[in-house]
């Protein structure tokens, strides 16, 4: 990093997501409860919807098309924002400066719409609504596992060069132990943290763990069709060590 370059260098689809999400957030703060409960309802995803209560739900049939992305704009509370915030700060970053911000907002959007159709094949007919753009950021942080591991420092660098870093293929992602131990350690912290489903009439929602696994398995299978890196090569030693 030279001396004229800002410490924090977020590509301009990442600043742009996150202030939208945050735009939602504090605006919800300011309307009555009544209203934003009708909001929420409105842009979450809510299983319930795909057999036959569309109509009971506000927004009707046509939310039944639009909450598969609406849902990821809106979040349970301030605490799932942050978290969420950090980690597409974290993992996301990385991937825009790959994609180009258009890239990266597609590839986003199809790793949201995964996750709300894994989390629908196992709660079809639930009520509970699933908010938040936890599957878009793991769809981001499983495309980021694809070329982080193997980035290397340019010459007179410290710091690891993500950008030319060669994109690791399935089966190279899949046997690189430091993949499946950050693996574990997401899990460890959806665990702690995630906050996939929130409260209606009174009834508790759990994490949204299909969700966040759907997210993570479209980033992780259609990274390559988006990344404008280059391939690493079969054989190649990882930069690390395993």
């Amino acid at each position: 990093m030279t001396p004229s370059e800002p410490v924090l260098n977020v590509p301009r689809s990442v600043a742009g997501v996150a202030g939208l999400l945050t735009g939602v957030q504090v605006v919800r703060g300011f309307l009555p409860d009544e209203t934003d409960i009708t909001l929420l309802l409105a842009l979450a995803f809510i299983p319930a919807r795909y057999s036959g209560a569309a109509l009971e739900l506000p927004g009707g049939y046509l939310t039944a098309v639009t909450s598969f992305v609406t849902y990821m704009i809106v979040h349970a509370g301030w605490v799932h924002l942050v978290v969420n915030l950090l980690w597409m700060l974290a993992f996301g970053s990385a991937v825009a400066r790959r994609m180009g911000d258009l890239g990266f907002l597609y590839f986003s959007v199809l790793c949201g719409i995964a996750g709300a159709f894994t989390h629908l094949l196992f709660h079809l007919g639930e009520m509970a609504p699933v908010v938040g753009a936890s599957a878009a950021i793991s769809g981001q942080m499983a495309g980021a596992l694809r070329f982080i591991l193997r980035a290397q420092p340019l010459p007179g660098q410290r710091m690891p060069d993500f950008l030319g870093a060669p994109r690791m293929s399935l089966g190279q992602a899949l046997s690189d132990k430091r993949f499946l131990a950050i693996l574990v350690i997401w899990i460890a912290l959806n665990a702690a943290f995630g906050l996939g489903a929130v409260r209606i009439g009174g009834e508790a929602g759990g994490i949204a763990w299909e969700a966040h696994i759907g997210g993570f398995l479209c980033g992780l299978l259609i990274f390559g069709a988006f990344d404008k890196g280059k391939p690493c090569e079969e054989g190649a030693a990882p930069a690390f060590g395993d």
